[in-house]
């Protein structure tokens, strides 16, 4: 089972995160900040990973620490349910439209962390969501997933769109890179470590 079970504790949160790369989408997420819960249902239920997600934070204060951690602690528990990574396709890739936005996605799980993310200048504020998080998300998961990420939203306005288009986009990525290969059209499956 390629599952895992992370629990992050820091000054300013508690997080903890189940993750199943082989479930049906199935999610239960409560980080107390809403619009980032509904972001992480996304990415869940367009990967088909199941995905409980359990934060507090002092969002009182902002909700800068609670979706950091989160965002780690998601990362961390990608990297350990991959395990070895014996026999995955490695790479992923997916174009999302939502309304007015599109956003591509690509994905290799190399075991090195690099990000490249561009989109246009939006809205601070989704409610009470801070919209230059967004980033900050990818570069967290990143970091600690050690992967490879390149997000590019190629037409877009409305904030909401522009974020969640990028949550689906990376979403179905992740579901082709972490999906068992066998090989492709001559290319072999990945044999060992990447």
């Amino acid at each position: 089972m390629r599952t895992a079970r992370v629990e992050r504790k820091t000054k300013e949160s508690h997080v903890l995160v189940d993750l199943n790369l082989d479930g049906d989408g199935s999610i239960n997420v409560d980080t107390g900040v809403p619009f980032f819960d509904h972001m992480l249902g996304q990415l869940g239920k367009h990967s088909g990973f199941n995905l409980t997600v359990k934060t507090t934070g002092d969002i009182d204060v902002d909700s800068h620490h609670t979706v950091e951690d989160t965002s780690l602690a998601f990362g961390q528990a990608l990297r350990e349910a991959l395990g070895d990574k014996v026999g995955i396709r490695r790479f992923g890739d997916a174009m999302v439209p939502l309304d007015e936005v599109l956003v591509q996605a690509a994905v290799d799980l190399s075991g090195r962390p690099y990000l490249v993310h561009r989109q246009p200048e939006i809205v601070e504020l989704i409610g009470t969501f801070d919209t230059t998080l967004g980033k900050h998300i990818w570069e967290s998961i990143v970091a600690e997933a050690h992967i490879a990420l390149h997000v590019r939203v190629l037409e877009g306005r409305n904030a909401h769109h522009v974020l969640e288009a990028q949550f689906k986009a990376v979403a179905r990525a992740l579901h082709q890179a972490v999906s068992i290969d066998g090989g492709i059209a001559g290319i072999p499956s990945t044999k060992g470590a990447l």
